[in-house]
Parts: C-alpha cells; sequence; structure tokens
C-alpha cells in the first residue's frame, strides 16, 4: 500500500519547521542540544506528540524521556526537559499523568535536569496545574507554562507565587473562546506585561518565553529594578541575531528544542500563534541561509 504523499503546504511547511524542529530523532535533539551549549544557550528538549489515549503510546513516551534524560547525563548537555502532560498520561487520568512524571523527574534530578511542564488548551489547565502543585511540594526542580493569552491567568499566576513556583511566561499558542481567552495581539501583550511585572516584583526563579523585541526591552527594564534569577527562552532558529546580544548582556537564555515526527500539528499552532511569527521565521529562516 502506498504511502499518502505530503501535500504542497506540508512540503512547504516542513522546509520552514525546519528551522525550529531539531528532526525527526533524540540524535537530531541532542546535536541541537550540543550546539545550543556551544553557544551560552541551556537546551530545554521536548518530544513532540500530544493527547495520547493509548496506555502502550503513553509508555513509549515514559520510556522514551527515560532515555532523552540519560543521554542528556551521558553527552554532559546542560539542559533539561519539557512535557505535555497529555503525552504522558493526562488523557488517560490525572492519577496516570501524575505517576508517570513522577518518575520521570526522580530520573531527571539524578543529572540535576531541570523539568517544565508545558501547558496545553484551557481544558487541561486546572488539572495541569493540580499535577504540578502535587509534584512541586515533592521537586524545587520543577516548572510550569501559563499563557499570556488566559484571561484566569491573573489569578492562577497569584496562587503559584504564594507557593514559590517556578513559572514560564508564554504568550500561548491554542484556539480558545473569546469567553476565556484575549484574541487581539495588544490584549495579550497588555496582559504578558502585567504578568511579567508581577514575576519580577513576587517571583524570583523565572522563565520569560517571547520572541517580542519590546516585551523582551521591558523584561530588561524590570530586570534593573528587581534583582532576581530568570531566563531568557526561545525556540531553536527563531530570533538567532538576537539570543548572543543577551547572552553578552550577561542574561541566561535557554534555547526550546522540539524533536520527533509529529512535527505538522505544532508547526501549525506555531504559525496560528501569533501572526508575526510567520515574519520572525521568515527572517530567521533568510538570515540562516546568507551567504
Amino acid at each position: 500500500m502506498e504511502k499518502n504523499q505530503p501535500t504542497l503546504i506540508e512540503k512547504i511547511l516542513f522546509k520552514i519547521a525546519k528551522q525550529w524542529i531539531a528532526g525527526d530523532t533524540m540524535d537530531d535533539a541532542l546535536k541541537s542540544a550540543r550546539e545550543a551549549n556551544s553557544h551560552g544557550m541551556n537546551a530545554i528538549l521536548n518530544q513532540l506528540g500530544e493527547h495520547f489515549t493509548s496506555n502502550v503510546q503513553v509508555s513509549s513516551t515514559v520510556s522514551d524521556y527515560f532515555t532523552l534524560v540519560s543521554n542528556l547525563r551521558r553527552s554532559k548537555i546542560s539542559g533539561g526537559l519539557s512535557i505535555k502532560p497529555t503525552q504522558i498520561g493526562l488523557s488517560i487520568s490525572v492519577k496516570e499523568c501524575i505517576e508517570n512524571l513522577d518518575t520521570i523527574i526522580e530520573i531527571a534530578l539524578q543529572s540535576q535536569s531541570f523539568v517544565w511542564i508545558d501547558m496545553e488548551s484551557s481544558k487541561h489547565t486546572d488539572s495541569t496545574l493540580k499535577i504540578y502543585h502535587s509534584l512541586f511540594e515533592k521537586y524545587e526542580r520543577l516548572g510550569v507554562a501559563i499563557q499570556a493569552n488566559l484571561k484566569r491567568t491573573q489569578n492562577d499566576l497569584e496562587m503559584l507565587l504564594k507557593k514559590g513556583s517556578k513559572v514560564r511566561l508564554v504568550k500561548g499558542a491554542y484556539r480558545e473562546s473569546t469567553k476565556n481567552a484575549y484574541k487581539t495581539r495588544h490584549e495579550v501583550d497588555k496582559n504578558y506585561d502585567k504578568l511579567m511585572k508581577m514575576l519580577f516584583e513576587q517571583g524570583n526563579e523565572f522563565a520569560i518565553a517571547t520572541h517580542d523585541s519590546k516585551l523582551i526591552d521591558r523584561a530588561i527594564d524590570l530586570s534593573k529594578k528587581h534583582e532576581k534569577k530568570f531566563e531568557f527562552q526561545m525556540l531553536k532558529g527563531i530570533r538567532d541575531e538576537l539570543k548572543p546580544i543577551l547572552i553578552k548582556k550577561g542574561f541566561s537564555v535557554s534555547e526550546y528544542i522540539p524533536y520527533g515526527t509529529n512535527w505538522f500539528p505544532y508547526s501549525i499552532r506555531r504559525l496560528r500563534e501569533r501572526k508575526r511569527n510567520i515574519l520572525l521565521l521568515g527572517s530567521s529562516f533568510i538570515q540562516s541561509h546568507r551567504v
């Protein structure tokens, strides 16, 4: 039986997607991680895939993360993991996800690897925060992403800060209803700025995950007023011209490196996230191919 041939849009998107996805395999991800380290950045590795409902698929993914952690330690790569709850059991049950994540973190701690929990669509927010709170009591080297496009996030952040949580602030990449989320770029940016100010005033160990120059400049200004431990996080292949400038200024930068064959839905979501991402990707693509 012949395999379905990729559509024209898939072929075009794959050429662009290769900018911010390491490749299909774990070896591709480790190669990108070593490259990030060589440029003074930590690596945050994420195996693509989500909404797994099969126990076999979940077990396989958990096993892959075990192998990934082992390879990070063996290769002496400075970095950690970022995991989506629905790829390690949340679509089966909260209990399943907690047990699997608990085991991954235990192994990650042996090599001092930090673990981030990615935030997915708003229907999973309550469960994800529940999972985070249950495990953060046990593991300090555990962080969770929050999304500036969601209207609920200020309340979530207030609760997280009271518990001393480690937070990654992102804009948000999932399609949400007007009831749940801000829709315009201005609204999202305004909320991001407000949440970022809360982090600098009340937080201590957090990540500013954005490619937006205005928000990055705002974070730099806030860092002059509030001496806090934080880092900038950016996708592999995006804003590569800015990363060394931030490092030279003394800021910590981590590169988020996704890998795996499930690249298409992830890539579509990245482009839907903000129209500006298309411009950023195009700019990064052109710069990387200059002779």
